[in-house]
């Protein structure tokens, strides 16, 4: 389904027999038995056919498994497609029926109309339904030639999804599909920055895309250019910009709604390319690091998100914009920077440098003295160790840490709480500066959250609440698609965020 419609996400009663769609979608579940139809709106008789043929046809039901059949005389749609749901098993079916959705509109092309008749009884089940499906739907074709667009210039694009509930009459599943239906189309936005390449996007590029996306929504979006960056001290961006021809930005993002609420600020790493610096990178995968800019970008997209939805908290998004070049300019290894806030950092290797603009960010972003404090980044391939290509890293602390993770499992994100062992501080001790930008390499995950824990700054006579997210595997696939995930920038963890914050602007 090619470049992201604006999709419609509508919900109907589960009675589909005058239902008009181009594509029927099944729900079939594994079980030790064999494959089980669920919920099915066909006759007994055309449900029991098909479920015989399942044998024939190789279908499982497991997660990811989808098949497009001829359609059947007890439906109106024009073909039937039968997708596995997993083993439902009652533990995170929510999950299993977004992935499945998602996987469907990920892999079946060529439809207006799309319906889905899951078993969805509740508005949750509808919801995660619908959302699978449209964060399935996505595609990214800016650099496709013209000659190249019009070969499918006349394939039908996805412009609905419905979803066939028991709890179509619920009052609260529409709003709850249009909230869903703007957080989407801010991933999508978060995974086309992602996948642009670095010619295009880089600090300046980067920071007019966030006063566009802003210009329609009740935020303010303030920039600071590599002048005013020198003037009041960020050493770790103007460090690590050095090296470019492109030089760097920090941008502020704020979205204050009328009233006393909540703060949550979020700082962004935004390095729009990274070489490594003069510690250059090897050569296999550097393509992928035209991705080091996601924390940026799934920042901006959240606060953007919140302004959207109208929702009850304040939120700030600071994304700390560089690319990391090597060249006569660059920062040498052995160096000294002296960081915004003046604690001065000895740069023992400059493809470290993720964390040197987070420094910046962490501590200008705190003179604010917002009541907590978020940094996302892909800051580590030590992240991709400990916790593989879809794990984020959470750390910081204990009850920020805890309240992202149950949020992300909430929202059937994937992350998991990681400690900051206090040994390893003694680790990025240096010689000659305040810090060293690299420590022990064991755990290196949680040595890079160490650093920038040192540049938190305190509220009301107290460290600020603070967790760091590592998103250095879930922000990019490399690998196979699956569920509603495709290649490359994948838009990972800004649906925690949102719902973090709009759970935080409840408490007011």
């Amino acid at each position: 389904m090619k470049k992201n419609p604006e999709l419609t996400l509508t919900a109907i009663a589960a009675d589909l027999k005058k239902h008009r769609t181009d594509a029927l979608v099944l729900a079939v579940r594994k079980t030790s038995d064999g494959p089980e139809l669920l919920s099915s709106p066909l006759s007994a008789q055309d449900s029991e056919a098909l479920e015989s043929s399942f044998r024939a046809l190789g279908v499982t039901g497991k997660a990811d498994e989808v098949l497009r059949l001829p359609s059947l005389e007890s439906t109106d749609a024009e073909v039937l497609v039968v997708a596995g749901v997993g083993s439902l098993d009652g533990r995170d079916d929510d999950e299993a029926l977004r992935r499945a959705a998602g996987s469907v509109t990920r892999q079946v092309t060529g439809f207006e109309r799309v319906t889905f008749a899951f078993p969805a009884e509740t508005v949750s089940a509808a919801v995660a339904i619908a959302q699978g499906a449209a964060l399935g739907a996505y595609s990214f074709e800016s650099y496709r030639s013209e000659a190249q667009r019009a070969k499918t210039a006349d394939e039908k694009v996805l412009r609905e999804v419905v979803v066939a509930t028991g709890a179509a009459t619920d009052k609260a599943l529409k709003p709850a599909l249009q909230e869903t239906a703007a957080i989407v189309r801010h991933v999508h936005h978060v995974r086309d920055l992602v996948n642009t390449p670095a010619n295009d996007l880089y600090p300046e590029t980067f920071a007019a895309h966030a006063k566009e996306a802003g210009s329609s929504l009740p935020v303010t979006v303030e920039v600071y250019d590599d002048a005013r960056l020198a003037k009041e001290g960020f050493g770790g961006l103007l460090g690590v910009g050095r090296g470019s021809a492109r030089p760097p930005r920090l941008v502020k993002v704020s979205y204050n709604p009328r009233g006393k609420h909540q703060h949550v600020a979020i700082v962004g790493k935004g390095i729009t390319f990274d070489t490594g610096g003069i510690s250059l990178k090897p050569a296999l995968n550097m393509d992928q690091m035209k991705s080091d800019m996601a924390g940026a970008a799934t920042a901006l997209h959240a606060v953007l998100a919140l302004a959207e939805l109208k929702a009850p908290v304040r939120a700030t998004a600071w994304l700390c914009l560089a690319e990391n070049m090597p060249s006569g300019n660059a920062t040498r290894p052995g160096d000294v920077i002296t960081m915004f806030g003046g604690k001065t950092v000895e740069v023992l290797n400059t493809d470290a440098e993720g964390r040197l603009v987070m420094a910046d960010g962490l501590a200008v972003a705190s003179l604010e003295e917002p009541d907590v404090l978020l940094d996302i980044a892909t800051l580590t391939g030590a992240q991709l160790v400990a916790l593989g290509r879809r794990t984020a890293g959470i750390m910081g602390d204990p009850t920020v840490r805890d309240g992202l993770f149950h949020t992300a499992e909430a929202v059937g994100e994937i992350a998991w709480p990681m400690p900051l062992p206090e040994e390893l501080r003694s680790s990025i001790a240096s010689q000659v500066a305040d810090l060293a930008n690299i420590g022990e390499r064991n755990g290196g995950m949680m040595t890079a959250a160490v650093f920038l824990e040192e540049f938190v700054g305190e509220a009301r006579g107290s460290k600020i609440p603070w967790a760091h997210i590592d998103i250095a595997g879930p922000s990019y696939n490399d690998a196979a698609p699956y569920g509603y995930t495709g290649k490359n920038g994948t838009g990972a963890l800004l649906r925690t965020l949102v719902e973090y914050a709009r759970n935080l602007g409840s408490k007011n």
